[in-house]
């Protein structure tokens, strides 16, 4: 019978950190905000939201934590390589986490879609993701963790419109698990989220379409950002979780 005892494990009461891309709404923020309370100083990514990037900022520094706000733009290669050194050098430490939360919703017909759009969010939904992702597992101490937030979509795509965006989240899985397999040896984990509809200013459960939405539910609700950040949380200190995949989506794809 293994015995050991020395797996490594991440614990963020101790003062480690975290970087969380697209960090200043939404499922982001109340990931920050999670970690935060749970004892680890925070950066995080945003692109246009610099005032309620520096609101999150503020209430992770209510919680007694330290916290940060970086503009960087994931379409840009140089920006989401560049955000993990930014962060851990305004941090004044590596990286233990990196929660790649940051996405580019584009839903439409199939006929509609250009190759700009799908230029455009390839460069977010997918190369942003693995540079950060490339960058962080550069310098991660042994035990880090990256938590990649995917969409339901990628488990059941309930209608037309959603080809692009699917098929951009679905690399994230095969990402997700050779990340493992690659990073596995030194301690660090990767997992994937994948929520279902989320009540956010983005898809507000009040919104025009969220009836039908939360009926594709097995609980016939929308979730929670914190229920999604509650998930995260659970990876970050999970020590023998690699590779998988966690549906947060009220039963979308039962």
């Amino acid at each position: 019978m293994n015995t050991n005892t020395n797996a490594p494990a991440f614990a963020p009461s101790t003062g480690r950190t975290a970087l969380v891309t697209g960090g200043s709404r939404g499922i982001g923020a109340a990931t920050a905000l999670r970690l935060a309370r749970e004892g680890a100083d925070v950066a995080l990514t945003y692109v246009n939201g610099e005032d309620a990037a520096a609101d999150v900022v503020r209430a992770v520094e209510a919680l007694g934590r330290r916290a940060v706000a970086l503009r960087a733009d994931s379409a840009d290669a140089r920006e989401a390589a560049g955000a993990v050194e930014r962060a851990a050098q305004a941090l004044g430490s590596d990286i233990d986490v990196l929660v790649n939360n940051v996405g580019l919703g584009l839903l439409g017909p199939l006929e509609s879609l250009s190759p700009a759009d799908v230029d455009r969010l390839l460069a977010v939904n997918v190369r942003g993701v693995f540079l950060t992702s490339q960058a962080a597992a550069a310098r991660m101490p042994e035990g880090g963790r990256i938590i990649t937030i995917g969409t339901c979509m990628t488990q059941r795509v309930p209608g037309p419109g959603g080809t692009l965006y699917a098929m951009s989240k679905a690399a994230l899985v095969g990402l997700t698990k050779a990340l493992a397999r690659e990073l596995g040896p030194r301690g660090i984990t990767a997992n994937i989220v994948h929520p279902g509809p989320i009540d956010t200013d983005m898809n507000p459960a009040d919104g025009p379409h969220a009836d039908g939405q939360a009926a594709m539910t097995a609980l016939g609700r929308f979730g929670t950002a914190d229920e999604v950040a509650s998930t995260v949380a659970y990876l970050a200190t999970a020590s023998y979780v690699t590779g998988a995949e966690f549906a947060v989506d009220g039963g979308h794809a039962a």
